[in-house]
């Protein structure tokens, strides 16, 4: 894996060097690794049998979903993205069954409506998949997200599987620096595979 920034490096200057690095990725290589990791995505067994997919919905230059959130409700899947309380300091995910009901809430990101159905049954999601965003992970699937915590909060109580999306950019061949909160990932997905953090 490509390197980090180093063992010592914090988690904000973490942020701030890959928030610039991905600003600095052509939008060609861009669309071009997004493919390939939509493809590795694909035919990840886990993947194309859960009955349900959690997703965030792509912006700013993260690892694109959209076009896979298009794909997956036009052949029927179910898919759920999240919608952040802000008050509450919590996130929750709502079953959406077209893009266009998205609205930009929370920092312009598109989310479901109040009244979207939401899934507060934990064993409504028992054999889901959950597509996590992060600037940068490692091989023991930690990750340094946006800092708000939103993810882990969800995570640490979430009864699935849990993949990161990242390029070949965002994976340190560094421990990250980690707190006792953190919820690691059990895959990533990159460019071309599909690959697990659980031993490692």
């Amino acid at each position: 894996m490509p390197s980090s920034y180093g063992t010592d490096a914090d988690k904000s200057s973490l942020r701030s060097n890959y928030l610039m690095a991905r600003r600095h990725v052509p939008a060609r290589s861009r669309i071009e690794s997004d493919a390939s990791i939509r493809s590795a995505l694909e035919a990840f067994p886990l993947f194309a049998e859960a009955p349900l997919v959690l997703t965030y919905v792509s912006r700013a230059g993260e690892v694109d979903t959209r076009d896979l959130i298009e794909a997956l409700l036009a052949r029927g899947r179910r898919v759920a993205v999240p919608r952040v309380d802000l008050e509450a300091h919590r996130m929750s995910f709502h079953e959406i069954f077209s893009l266009d009901e998205l609205e930009p809430r929370t920092m312009r990101i598109l989310e479901p409506a109040a009244d979207a159905p939401a899934l507060t049954d934990p064993a409504e999601l028992v054999g889901s998949i959950c597509l996590v965003p992060g600037l940068v992970f490692d091989g023991a699937g930690h990750r340094v997200g946006y800092g708000g915590g939103y993810y882990d909060r969800f995570l640490a109580f979430y009864p699935g599987d849990k993949v990161g999306l990242a390029r070949a950019t965002q994976l340190s061949s560094n421990p990250l620096p980690t707190d006792p909160h953190d919820v690691p990932m059990d895959f990533i997905a990159t460019e071309g595979s599909v690959w697990s953090c659980r031993d490692r």
